[in-house]
């Protein structure tokens, strides 16, 4: 809550309007009064961007396992907010987005659906499932002028402490090793999110 009401704070301060709706993904009417919200308080939607995961139940020791490894309940509450609660965005989200003109989906996924990453099974299959549905809603509802896209990011350094992991001598090069460019920022994904929403990108649709 204190970072999304900074988040709020902070676009306010450079002239933009902003609301924070503290949402559990988990829970479905929680995603549907967010929604709500957002079409109450500017009255329609152009724009929806699926960004959260789950990162919290992934990584060593954490639920997210190899296939023999993995117990039900863990698939489960990685698939949940990882994947069901995107349908659940879509789902109540559509009907206002048919409305509105240039509408656009824009979901965030991994690199490492189409990789393959070590003891990250469930993660590895939520994204790989999310390019597919990206493809799908992208022909499903073209006739309803909603264009829908996924970015598809490796490393993006998200946090101090992932900074630091970069200080590490093996893990730091080998990171290093596998961008051409540097190494990803947030900036970096919400300035493709902001092109895939735009007028600009009116062409692009059922793209990865």
């Amino acid at each position: 809550r204190d970072a999304g009401d900074a988040v709020e704070r902070e676009i306010r301060a450079a002239g933009g309007d902003a609301v924070f709706v503290p949402t559990d993904l988990a829970r479905e009417e929680e995603v549907v009064a967010a929604v709500g919200v957002a079409v109450d308080r500017y009255g329609s939607l152009s724009t929806l961007v699926n960004n959260a995961a789950p990162t919290e139940l992934m990584g060593p020791g954490r639920l997210d396992r190899a296939v023999t490894e993995l117990t039900n309940e863990a698939w489960d509450a990685i698939m949940l907010v990882g994947l069901k609660a995107v349908v659940w965005a879509c789902k109540h989200t559509i009907p206002h987005l048919a409305k509105a003109e240039g509408a656009s989906i824009v979901n965030i996924s991994s690199a490492a659906s189409m990789l393959g990453t070590p003891g990250l099974d469930t993660y590895t299959a939520l994204k790989g499932a999310l390019n597919t549905l990206t493809r799908s809603m992208a022909v499903e509802y073209a006739t309803e002028g909603i264009r829908c896209n996924a970015i598809v990011s490796g490393m993006v350094l998200t946090s101090p402490g992932a900074w630091k992991l970069m200080d590490d001598p093996a893990i730091g090069d080998a990171t290093r090793a596998m961008h051409l460019t540097r190494l990803g920022v947030p900036d970096d994904i919400a300035n493709a999110a902001l092109f895939l929403a735009c007028d600009e990108a009116a062409f692009v649709t059922g793209a990865l």
